[in-house]
């Protein structure tokens, strides 16, 4: 089972003491890592345009009266099979990106404590298209050129593969 999918009743929400330190440390440097962020974050934006601009990905929409905090980075490809094959190759270039969370109502536990209104056709599509980039603090332009890389690489042989 993966840690995104919701099983049962209940949470752990105490930190250890170690989680504490390493929390209170990143508490202190938090604007200079919330920085690096949105800068990683921005450079995947601007690098990853002309494969949107080529319709073969959408990336993330902001609105300009918004702020975001660069928390994640993803794209969304057509389908679940679009979204499996897009894992695998960037897997196989050793690029490892992750799908994003199991919808409550579809976990096991939301299946069996939930209940949802109609069958959330919209949620379980983006849960089905999205794939998260990795990103992280200490990420250097060359990561970032070599993920992009891997992703134009991996749409482009679908895209070439499906027009033949």
């Amino acid at each position: 089972m993966d840690k995104y999918t919701w099983i049962d009743v209940g949470s752990s929400y105490a930190p250890s003491e170690v989680n504490a330190a390493y929390l209170w440390v990143q508490l202190e440097a938090s604007k200079w890592i919330s920085r690096e962020r949105m800068e990683i974050w921005r450079r995947y934006h601007e690098a990853l345009a002309p494969l949107e601009a080529r319709g073969l990905l959408r990336r993330p929409t902001v609105p300009e009266d918004r702020r975001h905090t660069g928390h994640i980075y993803y794209v969304l490809v057509e389908d679940l099979e679009a979204r499996n094959a897009l894992l695998q190759g960037l897997e196989r270039r050793g690029v490892n990106a992750v799908f994003h969370y199991v919808p409550l109502h579809s976990s096991p536990a939301g299946l069996r404590y939930g209940r949802a209104h109609g069958d959330l056709q919209i949620t379980q599509s983006a849960s089905d298209r999205l794939v998260r980039l990795p990103l992280w603090v200490g990420m250097t332009e060359t990561h970032v050129d070599r993920v992009v890389k891997a992703v134009t690489e991996v749409v482009e042989d679908a895209a070439a593969s499906f027009a033949t």
